[in-house]
């Protein structure tokens, strides 16, 4: 059967609407293609009704994460709101979160296509301390299709204060993430595709397909510098990038 993407789109819609964000009626039916079309299918939807698409994730980026999910790839997903570091995420709100330490590129100009480290590092107006939370709203392992198109487990990103790129090696910038006052990871830029701002160079290629494009001003979650970790109700932590500035959050 052709695969139908306004039927498809409309049944997801319908199955997130109950509260299904794996519709049991599509396991393992999907390929990733069809399953990014589905994404961006319902974040228009969303967005029509009223929220903002600011920006875009890259995941699956880093060896221990790719180890974590058994997935070798960069994948993508789109960010619809943001929090300020020191936020208070409330439990009850979230399903089965998680965090992941990364830096958020700040766009000023617009990408398409094939572009070079060159062309991407020249399109960075700032660069943030930042978390990922995600949503565990399905098994990503087993059907990492249905995580794709449920937008790829996002939730929000909470970003720190923005600073120059400059003449800075991103992919000499270590980080320390601590929960709840103990360090739990260490991690550099390089463990980001070699450069976190080789996560901007794959997903100005990787959009074209689907025909989007980064935009000046969007946000680029670039990629975990360590694996993803669980939050519960009472968590708090402080991720330390050098040369860019800490972020934290906490779990209310």
């Amino acid at each position: 059967m052709a695969f139908d993407l306004a039927a498809a789109v409309a049944e997801f819609w319908q199955a997130r609407g109950r509260g299904e964000y794996f519709p049991s009626a599509w396991l393992d039916r999907l390929t990733l293609d069809q399953a990014y079309q589905i994404q961006l299918g319902l974040i228009d939807r969303r967005v029509a009704g009223g929220e903002r698409h600011i920006g875009w994730k890259v995941g699956l980026t880093a060896k221990p994460i790719q180890e974590q999910f058994g997935f070798h790839e960069p994948v993508f997903g789109c960010i619809l709101e943001s929090e300020p570091s020191g936020s208070v995420l409330q439990a009850a709100e979230l399903i089965a979160p998680g965090f992941e330490s990364e830096l958020c590129l700040r766009m000023g100009q617009d990408l398409s296509g094939t572009v070079t480290m060159v062309q991407a590092r020249a399109a960075v107006a700032g660069v943030h301390p930042a978390l990922e939370i995600i949503e565990t709203r399905g098994d990503l392992t087993a059907q990492i299709a249905l995580a794709m198109a449920d937008n790829a487990q996002q939730k929000t990103v909470v970003l720190g204060e923005p600073v120059a790129l400059a003449d800075k090696r991103l992919d000499q910038v270590a980080c320390r993430v601590d929960l709840n006052g103990a360090t739990v990871a260490e991690g550099v830029g390089a463990a980001v595709l070699g450069d976190p701002l080789n996560s901007v160079v794959w997903l100005a290629g990787k959009l074209r397909e689907f025909g989007r494009t980064i935009r000046a001003g969007d946000i680029v979650m670039t990629g975990s510098f360590v694996r993803q970790f669980p939050l519960t109700k009472g968590d708090a932590v402080r991720v330390m990038f050098n040369g860019i500035g800490a972020v934290e959050v906490r779990v209310g």
